[in-house]
């Protein structure tokens, strides 16, 4: 193809080539040192050996939809352009059934982050820039359509979230287990079966290990890739697994992904040390709290910080999830200090569901109400979920998992070598579990009753449909 900054000869420049020898010297020499010169630009974008899909350009690309602040009155959106975009703006207005929304629309700006692919080794030495917007004051229950892009030519679609509800109303969510490994090849078709079977859904949280090598490019990269339009539309609830930490060099501690923050725009709980920063949050959405946990490090701090988000809260379901899996059912793998510390907790303040992955395995359980002798009762305290959506999978330890009894833990049902997506639904006094398999099949329920005024659960239906 000619390049566009060279102009076609033709029978009107025809003269200016007969001109002496020299004066052609001249030309030939400016026109190598220009092929020099795109070619150097070329090489310093550094695009070599990469996909499509992995090189940044003028127009927005991993959009990305997560909760900052009030889920009824906020949102937050990031996005990823290449550094030619120095000024990025994000527009929303509330949806209407026709076009015309887009004359009430507003600018936000953006606040825009250069970022160095080329702190890890394993990327190219590529810098992109990240843009990210606080969208504030909006109004309760509401869909609105926003998109992002300079304010000027190169702009994404329009994205239509809705905002929660004030107090308590139906709620469905995603819930998936590790993607990690051949993400695009294999977790897409998992996301997108998520996707048709809950497309209304307010929200996702994915389990921790979204990848495998935490700094790697090309695998954030396919994780955009394979969710697609999904990460802007459904608003993410992110958590860190143990693969999203990696040295960057050789002989170097291991460090959060440099790719986290810069394209999650999440809570920052202040009281916290500054790495657990957008790693340890809560969520609150119509009277459901998620508490999210960083179960890599600096676990005595969270143990306060779990306290702290439960000892004074009034919402009708407490969920926790953290990546590690409390009561782990592959072979091998003991996340004791969580059984020891943790664990009690969720007992006292009466937590309903726990949402883990790591093991790449399948299995939901349950610890019933004791009384102060520790005599077991029919009522429920917690039910606990270790789930895997990606292709990497482990064997159960049925022996492993016995252990636990003397724990109060009650194993109900167990699966291997089966990629999941989790679909929880809660309206009226029930939360409703549903385990599906990537064919979209059931293979797993329970449903929790609850007395709110007395705190008291019954578990009415477990096991495969």
């Amino acid at each position: 193809m000619r390049n566009k900054n060279t102009l076609p000869i033709n029978q009107k420049t025809k003269p200016f080539i007969c001109f002496n020898s020299t004066i052609q010297s001249l030309i030939v020499f400016v026109l190598l040192s220009l092929s020099v010169f795109f070619g150097f630009a070329q090489h310093h974008h550094n695009h070599d050996g990469l996909h499509h899909w992995e090189i940044p350009s003028k127009d927005p690309d991993r959009i990305m939809l997560t909760f900052y602040g009030d889920a009824s009155t906020t949102r937050a959106v990031t996005w990823r352009t290449d550094v030619s975009i120095t000024k990025a703006v994000a527009q929303i207005a509330e949806a209407t059934v026709n076009s015309k929304f887009t004359k009430n629309a507003i600018n936000v700006d953006a606040v825009t982050e250069p970022f160095n692919l080329g702190l890890y080794k394993g990327n190219n030495s590529l810098i992109v820039n990240y843009h990210s917007v606080v969208f504030k004051g909006l109004k309760p229950d509401k869909i609105y359509a926003y998109r992002v892009g300079d304010g000027k030519s190169h702009w994404s679609e329009w994205i239509q979230f809705r905002t929660a509800k004030v107090g308590y109303a139906p709620t469905q969510f995603v819930y998936f287990g590790d993607a990690q490994n051949d993400v695009l090849a294999h977790w897409s078709r998992v996301i997108r079966k998520a996707y048709q079977t809950a497309p209304n859904a307010s929200f996702v949280i994915h389990a921790g290990d979204l990848i495998n090598k935490a700094h790697r490019d090309f695998e954030w990269a396919q994780w955009y890739k394979a969710g697609g339009f999904i990460h802007s539309q459904w608003t993410a609830i992110p958590v860190v697994g143990n693969h999203e930490f990696l040295s960057l060099k050789k002989g170097e501690p291991r460090k959060l992904s440099i790719q986290w923050r810069p394209q999650f725009t999440l809570p920052v709980e202040k009281d916290l040390n500054a790495d657990l920063h957008e790693t340890v949050y809560t969520v609150d959405y119509q009277d459901v709290r998620i508490i999210v946990l960083n179960s890599n490090n600096k676990l005595e701090a969270q143990t306060k910080y779990i306290e702290k988000q439960l000892q004074n809260c009034t919402a009708k379901w407490k969920i926790i999830t953290c990546h590690h899996s409390v009561f782990s059912p592959a072979k091998g793998r003991d996340f004791k200090f969580a059984r020891e510390h943790w664990k009690p907790l969720l007992d006292k303040y009466n937590v309903d569901l726990v949402l883990n992955g790591h093991d790449h395995t399948y299995a939901r359980g349950h610890v019933p109400i004791r009384t102060t002798s520790g005599k077991q009762t029919n009522s429920l305290g917690t039910i606990y979920v270790t789930s895997v959506s990606g292709p990497k999978q482990y064997e159960v330890d049925p022996k492993q998992l016995k252990t636990y009894a003397a724990e109060g833990y009650q194993m109900d049902i167990t699966a291997e070598q089966t990629q999941f997506y989790q679909v929880i639904t809660i309206e009226d006094n029930k939360l409703s579990y549903v385990a599906y398999t990537a064919l979209g099949e059931v293979y797993d329920s329970a449903v929790i009753s609850k007395n709110f005024k007395a705190g008291k659960k019954k578990l009415l239906k477990r096991g495969k449909k």
